[in-house]
């Protein structure tokens, strides 16, 4: 899905990326996991289209990529919710965009359709239960609640590419391990491409079948840990997953 050859990324005297090369296959479960200030963000902009390579090539599905596009959903830590909106209004912010372009390939899907779009939002709703919490504003509304809105405004536009920036970051340790099972459990249902930055070990090992480790920057080598359990059921209770924590935490240097 992602070919990055050799890019160089950085910002006005840091440099983050110099020909770094990386690659991202359909279907696959991702954890970039490194220090703060490493890049990781910095990475996941450049995938998503909102920042651009300053040298080298970023490819998707063999293509350039140019900018933002509509398949790819986009999670952030902070949420991204209108605090004058309604939790319903938050979910359904997105098929108002699109339904504002109409289908032209660059803000909606050249196939898309307000109706069909109104009914995942239906579905998306039931399945993360927000039900009672449609009428709330983001302020009523608990951490973890607020980012299952996010995830339904986001899944509701049938993305094929989920990329996560911190997004449970601020959330208490059963709220977070409980999202984090329904991020694999639907990413998997939806044969979704996942990638999720972190600067967390365990929910590196949880979520990733592999592992981006990045250190300190200039980036130029790519650093891989195969993690094929991850996505299994009762992950985090076996010793292949505190194996896993041990190892990250030796390749990060801790």
């Amino acid at each position: 899905m992602f070919d990055l050859q050799k890019i160089t990324f950085g910002y006005p005297g840091t440099p983050i990326f110099a020909d770094f090369s990386w690659q991202v296959q359909r279907g696959e479960a991702w954890s970039v996991l490194g220090p703060s200030g490493c890049g990781k963000s910095t990475l996941l902009y450049l995938l998503s289209g909102l920042r651009s390579p300053q040298q080298g090539t970023l490819l998707l599905d063999n293509q350039q990529l140019a900018g933002p596009r509509p398949r790819t959903g986009l999670i952030l830590q902070d949420y991204g919710l209108l605090p004058w909106a309604t939790a319903v209004k938050n979910i359904c912010l997105g098929l108002a965009i699109r339904d504002f372009y109409g289908p032209d390939g660059k803000h909606a899907p050249a196939d898309f359709l307000a109706e069909e779009q109104q009914e995942k939002i239906s579905y998306w709703i039931k399945r993360l239960r927000l039900e009672p919490h449609l009428q709330k504003y983001p302020g009523q509304l608990s951490g973890g609640q607020r980012q299952r809105v996010a995830i339904a405004r986001t899944l509701a536009l049938d993305p094929d590419l989920l990329l996560m920036d911190e997004p449970f970051a601020a959330l208490d340790a059963p709220t977070r391990a409980g999202l984090q099972d329904i991020i694999i459990e639907l990413s998997q249902e939806q044969g979704l491409t996942l990638l999720i930055v972190t600067h967390s070990i365990e929910e590196a090992a949880v979520m990733g079948e592999k592992i981006l480790l990045l250190h300190e920057p200039p980036i130029r080598e790519t650093t891989v840990i195969s993690n094929p359990q991850a996505s299994t059921p009762g992950f985090r209770e076996t010793a292949v997953y505190f194996a896993m924590c041990s190892q990250l935490r030796r390749c990060l240097g801790g």
